[in-house]
């Protein structure tokens, strides 16, 4: 019988990703995989709690819902605007994942990333968890999962008020689309920026849109 040295599994560390090695379809891999696993606890977390994951995406009737997406992601990406025009770059860095993911992107590859993160994201801590915990203990729990910005106070303090300004929304117009729309606005807009903002300064990419 084969023995095992469990030696070896003490000697593992967890090591920082070195981006300069990642190709980008390794990138994009990795990035489906983690939101279909998101999304697959989510229905877990819905199906425990007994209630129905299509229920809770079904379209709210009336424009209110969309409104309070929309609004509420334009009022985002205005204070994003002014964090990058007064805040130091180091403060809002995140290591290179956003220019890797957006950065030579197809604009319809950037609008189906964000919708696929918009709703596995949102299906989880809106929908799942914060049925549970409400919208401040979730938002801790997603400001956390946004490890990338847990060294600046700044950013780690901006994610939980994203957060939980998402879990108002949701409470506020009774729908899981109107956290959805805010999120995918939130994301195809700076996704857009940085592939843009990309192009000026490298010229061509590899994926035209």
């Amino acid at each position: 019988m084969k023995k095992y040295d469990f030696n070896k599994w003490r000697q593992l560390r967890f090591q920082k990703a070195d981006l300069s090695k990642l190709d980008d379809f390794t990138l994009l891999v990795n990035v489906y995989l983690t939101q279909a696993l998101t999304l697959l606890l989510a229905v877990g977390l819905f199906w425990i709690q007994g209630r129905s994951p299509v229920d809770a995406l079904k379209f709210p009737s009336g424009s209110e819902p969309w409104l309070w997406g929309a609004g509420f992601a334009v009022l985002v990406l205005l204070v994003d605007g002014l964090a990058a025009r007064w805040v130091p770059e180091e403060v809002t860095d995140d290591g290179g994942i956003n220019q890797m993911l957006f950065g030579r992107r197809a604009l319809w590859h950037i609008a189906v990333l964000s919708f696929v993160v918009a709703v596995c994201e949102e299906m989880l801590f809106r929908g799942a968890i914060q049925h549970w915990l409400g919208p401040y203990w979730t938002s801790i729990l997603f400001a956390l999962v946004h490890v990338r910005y847990l060294k600046h106070w700044l950013m780690t303090g901006l994610v939980f008020s994203i957060s939980y300004g998402l879990g108002w929304i949701a409470v506020r117009t009774g729908t899981l689309w109107t956290p959805i729309a805010a999120h995918f606005i939130i994301d195809l807009i700076m996704g857009v920026i940085i592939r843009y903002r990309g192009t000026e300064s490298r010229g061509d990419g590899k994926e035209r849109g």
